[in-house]
């Protein structure tokens, strides 16, 4: 029967599956667990184990293999391949030689039997052996292990009562079978990328095709596309895409990176240039993949020297000049696409760009099955909890965490291991294993890459922590966390989530303190602007600040952006009091950043205050900080709450009364409530310190307790810190907020006046 070749999904690779869907099944006569012969070009042909296909394929008829053995079976992918049931004996025993820089002292043979088990094997074979320790495991490659010898001869399967011995002689000098290239195992595979195949599909249509099928094109009477630029964020798999492409498809493969070309003599830089696509002229088809493309093409009016510009001429001549480029085809990586010339981004030279983003849940997903494939996880690992938990995180990123955590079950086996033999124990291997512990630990040293210059990170601060304010905290939450928990009501209903909250209200009050619980409990990034943080005294710096800040959330939503003292860099426009004008530009960049033709998606901004009267009146309209959050001083349940916050793990003596606390502390605030605690807390300290021989002092410490006594000073020592008037002020001000209509903010002002 002749089915497609198709890509295995991520989690299934490196398994020796082929997966294939339930009509071709049958009619093959084929059950699962079942052998099956590929045949692909020439003699190749690559044995594999049946697998349900997956349900988008049904009736398709499809084969889905991984890298491995498309390579064993000598086929591309969407080739058609002869599929034929096996006749496969279980093998009684197998030899295996292991790479020379391996080596392990007592027997590994458990080990790899239970690793390649129910996998089908021949003489000469090279098979990949994840092993999540020693030399190879810092790469995040396998092991290539040499099948030697097999007993009974032909094409055999590892089961459990296969006796596997290890060969005396090396990996490296076991001849290889037919079928096999010597190297062994493909270095990236398509299974190896993980939450780009949108963009894989782009770029596979723009290279593979007109390799394949230049007829295709020539019956349309267009030129095939000639060149791919990948653009995003660092880390996020570019020149790894270009790897894969260029190991999938049987073509040539150049490679340059941008400052290896660059010469001290006069015209060097530009033969190193032509050199590379003669040779790849002449090897037809080819790929040629320049890696940071803008270190060698950028704009030429800026180019520093004549060197770069003249690089950037002999490039666009070589992509587009007056000789016909053949079946070339250009990849390039970079990062910073808008520092490239502009000549090079036009149709002929990179006829596509293709932005490779930072992944999304799904996507995270993909790339932890990748890196955690070979991994000994524990059982209760629940990967989906990790995708959903590392927002902003791009595959390098998620390739730390995941060799992260291994070196942290490694560090826990490390008093066993006898650093200075040259053997490891095989029985240490086989207790490795990674634990919800390891990965854990792991997660809290790794910073998103795409947020580190801005990243802070999700604050510890929890709803509980906050004493009180029980109606500012639900409209928080329905602004902040409902639209990112409960999309679909919001689709539902058509209703947009607010953009923007501004909390206002007396210093002391828990302004920040709230902002910081609900980035906690929205379980989103958390960006904190301190206001005058972003003023620079350069033209046009400040406002470049704004736009990085909210550039940096777009990219790695669901986000919070934490504007402290908003009223710092966003007072009234018109006053123009001393400062060239820069406030007002600022105001006018937040205006456009928050309401401007870009769509916020999936981001926030709270901005607290305790001037709400000097903030310009735009950004307090409908649209941008829509909802006005007034943080009120705590009347006396309130200010009991947040005793019982402050003095929640505190010694308290039975003499203590919370309510009696609350009724004498009229007018007191949060960060007062916290001072009087303190005061407390240092009296009882003093006391005792004063009254205890210090060599008692350990055995006695247990009978310290914080008594009346002690709050009553506290309460002389600290002062209530909001004055009665300036409270009225504040009230007065949050009935002109309610009741003023678009065009009457200039009202706002004059309470403080």
């Amino acid at each position: 029967m002749k089915l497609t070749v198709k890509p295995l999904k991520q989690k299934d690779a490196g398994r020796g599956l082929a997966a294939i869907d339930r009509v071709s099944m049958n009619e093959l006569e084929l059950e699962n667990g079942d052998y099956i012969v590929i045949k692909g070009k020439g003699d190749s042909q690559a044995v594999a184990r049946v697998w349900p296909g997956y349900p988008e394929d049904e009736g398709r008829g499809i084969v889905r293999i991984d890298g491995r053995l498309r390579q064993e079976a000598d086929v591309g992918i969407d080739d058609n391949v002869a599929i034929e049931p096996a006749d496969v004996k279980p093998a009684q025993s197998v030899t295996v030689a292991l790479p020379q820089n391996l080596r392990i002292r007592g027997d590994i043979g458990p080990l790899v039997r239970d690793k390649l088990s129910g996998q089908a094997v021949t003489e000469g074979q090279t098979v990949p052996f994840s092993l999540s320790f020693g030399p190879m495991a810092s790469s995040g490659q396998s092991v290539p292990l040499k099948i030697a010898s097999t007993s009974p001869s032909g094409t055999v399967v590892i089961t459990d009562s296969t006796s596997i011995e290890i060969s005396e002689t090396p990996a490296e000098q076991v001849q290889s079978g037919t079928g096999t290239s010597a190297e062994g195992v493909p270095n990236v595979a398509y299974e190896d990328i993980g939450g780009l195949d949108d963009e894989l599909d782009q770029v596979r249509e723009m290279i593979e095709l007109p390799m394949r099928h230049p007829e295709l094109f020539q019956q349309l009477g267009i030129e095939p596309p000639k060149g791919v630029l990948l653009h995003g964020p660092p880390g996020t798999g570019k020149t790894l895409m270009a790897k894969a492409v260029a190991n999938e498809i049987d073509a040539h493969f150049e490679t340059i990176s941008g400052p290896e070309i660059m010469s001290k003599y006069y015209g060097e830089s530009e033969e190193k240039l032509r050199e590379v696509f003669e040779d790849a002229e002449e090897n037809a088809p080819s790929i040629v993949f320049i890696d940071e493309l803008d270190s060698i093409a950028a704009k030429r009016e800026e180019a520093g020297g004549d060197v770069e510009r003249r690089v950037v001429a002999q490039l666009l001549s070589l992509m587009d000049g007056l000789e016909e480029r053949g079946r070339v085809t250009v990849i390039a990586a970079t990062n910073r696409v808008d520092a490239i010339d502009p000549a090079l981004r036009r149709g002929g030279r990179f006829d596509r760009e293709i932005e490779i983003g930072v992944p999304d849940k799904e996507g995270r997903k993909e790339i932890l099955q990748v890196h955690t494939r070979g991994m000994p996880l524990d059982e209760e690992i629940d990967l989906d909890q990790y995708a959903e938990n590392t927002h902003g995180f791009v595959g390098a990123d998620l390739e730390s965490l995941a060799r992260e955590s291994a070196m942290n079950a490694l560090r826990r086996i490390r008093p066993e291991l006898d650093l200075e033999s040259e053997e490891i124990d095989a029985d240490i291997l086989e207790s490795l294993e990674v634990t919800e512990r390891d990965l854990k630990d792991a997660l809290k040293g790794i910073q998103p890459s795409a947020m580190r210059e801005v990243f802070v990170e999700v604050p510890d601060v929890t709803w509980n922590d906050v004493g009180g304010l029980g109606d500012t905290k639900e409209q928080l939450r329905e602004t902040i966390q409902w639209p990112l928990d409960y999309p679909e009501v919001f689709e539902q209903m058509d209703m947009q989530a607010a953009k923007g909250v501004l909390m206002y209200g007396p210093p002391g009050t828990g302004k920040t303190l709230l902002a910081k619980a609900v980035a906690n409990e929205a379980q989103s990034n958390f960006i904190s602007i301190k206001g005058p943080e972003l003023l620079n005294k350069y033209v046009g710096e400040s406002e470049k600040g704004v736009r990085e800040v909210f550039e940096k959330a777009r990219s790695n939503a669901p986000t919070v952006i934490f504007f402290d003292e908003i009223d710092s860099i966003a007072g009234e426009r018109g006053q123009r009091q001393g400062d060239s004008g820069v406030g007002e530009r600022v105001v006018s960049q937040l205006l456009t950043e928050l309401d401007g033709l870009e769509e916020l998606e999936d981001v926030v901004v709270i901005a607290t205050t305790n001037r709400p009267d000097l903030i310009d009146s735009a950004l307090l309209r409908p649209g941008r900080l829509d909802r006005h959050v007034h943080v009120p001083v705590p009347d006396e349940d309130a200010r009991k709450a947040i005793f019982n916050v402050h003095t929640r793990d505190k010694p308290l003596a039975e003499s203590v009364d919370l309510e009696w606390l609350a009724s004498r502390t009229e007018g007191y605030v949060g960060a007062d409530i916290e001072a009087v605690c303190r005061e407390a807390s240092m009296a009882a300290s003093r006391e005792f310190i004063n009254s205890v021989d210090p060599e008692e002092m350990a055995d006695t410490i247990g009978n310290v307790r914080i008594g009346r006594e002690h709050f009553e000073h506290a309460l002389e020592e600290v002062n209530p810190s909001v004055a009665p008037e300036t409270r009225e002020q504040y009230e007065e001000l949050e009935e002109e907020f309610q009741q003023a209509e678009p065009g009457q903010d200039e009202q706002l002002g004059r309470t403080f006046q």
